[in-house]
């Protein structure tokens, strides 16, 4: 059992980050946020595949004025995506938006932000820093010399210092880098330190196969240690992908669980079925269920139900037939051919709450 660090919280919109809220999920959407009717449509994939929160990128005031209507439409609370312009963030603030994201490696102007605060205190719009690896201040890479853990940490805690100095704890905090390890270090390090909630990710991660282990890895780590109140996965990938790793990295650490999560053996000379194509195709006509259940697809009889008696469905397969089992229990043999739709019409059944 996993104990988590105990966070005060923080409302984006009417989602909880922190305290004794689940760990949130969330992610960004990569359509010109101008197209207001292509943002829409990607926010209401994201949510359907349970996106929590959802982020938009703001560069240009074309991007800002179209925030009202995203806000008007969107399932699920909005955050704007805020660099360089303390202009852009106020007009962003106009919009109805939950939260805004601020970095302060490229607007530090405590003047500006002091302003910028003062405004989502007046309108309840939470804040987060996000501190980053790669757009940290000049004056902390001329100390330590590049990005490091205690660097990044250096950051993160001045600009909290200087938040709650202004009287604003309506805030969370995101320290993200690259490499792993730092990732790790710097929010240990953070952690140890404020009770603040922190928004954890490993930044830039990379495409689909390498993106999701450093993430799993980076952010598992994090979660195992009691570290982390909201996540987000970034890949190079369609951002529908973001979120079912981030389940997948939670659901692993029994932390929270959405959707079918599949067991499956890895193949070896007894399988007399082919398993990845078994297991591809259970997978791809299961997508859609929100069922949080377990299902094992096991190569062989050997040792398989024992070995999946966890799961709460599962097919043990052998030589043209397989034992379908609930609950570590055999229901019934099935024949290779029907083996796929009797598990279906049993996990259908569960989902309408029967059996």
């Amino acid at each position: 059992m996993i104990e988590r660090r105990k966070t005060r919280a923080v409302y984006v919109g009417n989602v909880k980050i922190g305290d004794d809220a689940p760990i949130v999920v969330q992610s960004m959407t990569d359509t010109k946020t101008h197209d207001i009717e292509s943002t829409l449509n990607q926010i209401n994939r994201l949510y359907e595949a349970g996106c929590e929160i959802i982020r938009v990128a703001v560069p240009r005031e074309e991007d800002a004025l179209a925030l009202p209507e995203i806000v008007k439409n969107s399932p699920i609370p909005v955050i704007a995506d805020i660099h360089f312009s303390p202009r852009i963030a106020f007009l962003s603030l106009e919009s109805g938006i939950h939260g805004i994201r601020l970095n302060p490696g490229n607007i530090n102007d405590e003047g500006k932000i002091r302003e910028i605060l003062q405004e989502c205190k007046r309108k309840n719009i939470a804040v987060r820093i996000g501190v980053n690896s790669g757009s940290l201040e000049q004056r902390l890479l001329d100390k330590y010399g590049y990005p490091s853990a205690q660097a990044l940490v250096e950051s993160a805690l001045n600009w909290s210092e200087f938040f709650e100095k202004v009287g604003f704890t309506n805030f969370k905090v995101s320290i993200k880098g690259s490499d792993v390890l730092e990732n790790v270090e710097a929010n240990r390090i953070f952690a140890s330190k404020t009770d603040i909630p922190l928004h954890i990710g490993i930044t830039e991660a990379g495409p689909s196969g390498k993106g999701t282990v450093k993430s799993a890895v980076g952010i598992g780590i994090l979660l195992y240690m009691g570290i982390g109140d909201t996540v987000r996965v970034s890949l190079t990938a369609p951002p529908e992908e973001e979120i079912k790793v981030a389940y997948d990295i939670l659901a692993s650490l029994g932390l929270r669980r959405r959707g079918i999560e599949i067991i499956s053996c890895p193949t070896c000379g007894r399988i007399e079925v082919d398993l990845p194509k078994v297991v591809k195709e259970v997978e791809e006509k299961l997508k859609d269920v929100k069922l949080p259940i377990k299902v094992a697809i096991m190569g062989c009889v050997v040792n398989a139900i024992g070995e999946a008696k966890e799961a709460d469905i599962g097919l043990a397969c052998g030589y043209k037939s397989a034992i379908l089992f609930k609950e570590g229990n055999p229901i019934k043999r099935v024949s290779e051919e029907e083996m796929i739709d009797e598990l279906l019409k049993e996990i259908k059944q569960m989902e309408g709450g029967v059996g």
